[in-house]
């Protein structure tokens, strides 16, 4: 698997697997299926409400725990010192491991210093060996930057794909030293993106699919990709974009699809930020 260096010199998988939206049996025998198939980045949540699932389809996996690199979110009404603190207990007991490979703050509300000082803590205490941020946009990412700890965040889990390319963010991220991971890479199969002319025929001129090509235009500017899915030969599939270059040419052919829009909730939105900021989840236990 093909790895990226994070600031602090860890190597992290290109590419692995998300499991938004999925129920805990869905999700235990996806994570296992993955790892059982060769993937070894997996990505969820706390605000998932699946971190148990995906802890049981690890050890189902029979993959050592140190070959695998595992990824979770604090959600947002985790933020804070203490209640930072309360949650990665919960969910190291959820998971069922005793250490994180990253731990990002989902969105950029809420008491983030305060949580960033308690995650940098654990951190320097080896009990997580990345921390990081999702959502950020630039101005928050140096807000934290700056005005945070001494770490600065390893990876910027944002929105990225051929509809929503968010180039100034990637800049950005890489001047600061920061991993852009690109969650819903494949636009959730939205705007008729497995339709789509122009990426049908850069498909057809490396006897891909859509979903390769998509991936591949991603990871071949070393941006991590986390698509979702439940199925086995998807898994295969996306692993297998992995095996061929695009041209400069089509990699150009593929920006000019960018409508700079999100087709999800902007995370900027007062209103968002209000719905999100006031919403209290019943987490596992």
């Amino acid at each position: 698997m093909q790895t990226v260096t994070l600031n602090n010199g860890v190597q992290m998988p290109i590419l692995g697997l998300g499991v938004l939206r999925t129920n805990a049996e869905e999700t235990t025998n996806a994570v296992k299926t993955a790892l059982e198939n060769g993937y070894r980045l997996i990505d969820t949540a706390a605000g998932y409400m699946n971190e148990k699932a995906v802890g049981a389809g690890i050890k189902a996996s029979g993959v050592p725990r140190e070959e695998i690199f595992l990824t979770t979110k604090l959600f947002v009404s985790d933020t804070g010192y203490e209640r930072t603190m309360a949650a990665f207990e919960r969910t190291l007991r959820l998971l069922d491991t005793d250490y994180l490979d990253l731990w990002l703050i989902h969105e950029p509300y809420g008491d983030i210093f305060g949580s960033w000082r308690a995650m940098t803590e654990l951190y320097h205490q080896g009990k997580i060996r990345a921390i990081g941020v999702a959502n950020f946009h630039n101005d928050r990412l140096l807000d934290l930057i700056m005005n945070g700890t001494d770490v600065v965040p390893a990876v910027n889990q944002y929105e990225a794909h051929p509809f929503y390319q968010n180039e100034d963010i990637l800049q950005f991220d890489r001047e600061q030293g920061v991993q852009f991971e690109a969650w819903s890479p494949l636009a959730s199969g939205m705007k008729n993106i497995f339709g789509n002319s122009v990426l049908q025929t850069i498909a057809d001129a490396h006897q891909a699919t859509i979903s390769q090509v998509v991936l591949r235009w991603l990871t071949q500017r070393e941006m991590v990709v986390i698509p979702k899915t439940t199925h086995l030969a998807r898994m295969q599939e996306n692993l297998a974009s992995l095996t061929f270059n695009l041209t400069s040419d089509e990699m150009k052919q593929i920006q000019t699809l960018d409508e700079n829009q999100t087709i999800y909730t902007n995370h900027r939105d007062p209103a968002y930020v209000k719905a999100l900021s006031g919403s209290a989840l019943t987490f596992e236990e």
